[in-house]
């Protein structure tokens, strides 16, 4: 089953400043509910490396036709602003050179000024004050559980981000360790037949999880699914647990946004 045509919204490519007097913006990809229609909420949305292609931008859609505002950045736009690269193997191996580019501070950096940027485009719809969601797929999952530490991000879900449990984008400790710092909710996504999230980091994520009590945080498990598992122009796609996923990460962000 493909991606289900979302109903009308407005779309675009728009550049997002970036902060310390850089010359040079954020390329993203920004999808609102049709004209006249108030957004529920703002949602970032994190691509993997493969860049802002056009599933991604399909989920920005899709989200744009639930009636939140949604953004998708371009988090490798210091070295490869525009990437939209194939799901083969050079695709990976060119996406995956640009990820070994970018370090953790770098990406909250570029999250935060999305989430400012985000709020201020919508400041006559009250979003202004309003905490953002968050969803990221591959190494955009790993970087919405980065991101799930600001305090502007209300509820993060990170579907598939691997290496979580060993290592963090440019160095230091592993991102995992940062969950106690999460004011909000994590929703962590995974397969269980995905050989990058072998059995031993989805037992740290689960342990990292429950140590929070009362956080509001999930791990969900996706019976028979791989890596890649939410995406239709990929081999792993998996249409039921596509689904399932999808239904639960609205779920998150309507009792949380």
């Amino acid at each position: 089953m493909a991606d289900p045509s979302p109903a009308a919204v407005d779309a675009q490519w728009v550049d997002i400043p970036m902060p310390g007097g850089s010359p040079r913006a954020m390329p993203a990809w920004w999808a609102r509910p049709a004209a006249g229609t108030t957004p529920r909420a703002a949602v970032l949305v994190l691509p993997e490396v493969f860049g802002v292609n056009g599933w991604v931008r399909s989920v920005a859609d899709r989200l744009a036709a639930e009636g939140y505002s949604a953004l998708a950045i371009s988090t490798f736009w210091r070295t490869a602003p525009q990437l939209d690269v194939p799901y083969d193997a050079a695709g990976l191996a060119e996406g995956r050179r640009h990820k070994d580019q970018v370090r953790a501070d770098q990406l909250l950096s570029d999250v935060a000024a999305a989430a400012a940027w985000m709020q201020t485009a919508h400041a006559a719809d009250g979003l202004a004050q309003k905490p953002l969601g968050c969803v990221g797929f591959c190494f955009g999952g790993h970087l919405a559980l980065l991101a799930a530490t600001l305090p502007v991000i209300a509820a993060s879900a990170d579907f598939y981000g691997a290496g979580v449990s060993s290592g963090r984008p440019g160095g230091g400790p592993p991102s995992l360790a940062l969950v106690p710092q999460i004011p909000g909710r994590l929703w962590c996504f995974c397969g269980d037949a995905d050989p990058l999230m072998p059995p031993e980091e989805i037992s740290a994520i689960a342990a990292a999880l429950r140590a929070q009590p009362g956080a509001g945080h999930r791990l969900l498990m996706a019976p028979g699914a791989g890596h890649g598992y939410m995406c239709s122009a990929r081999g792993d796609y998996h249409p039921e647990a596509a689904a399932a996923g999808w239904a639960a990460l609205l779920e998150l962000f309507a009792s949380s946004l």
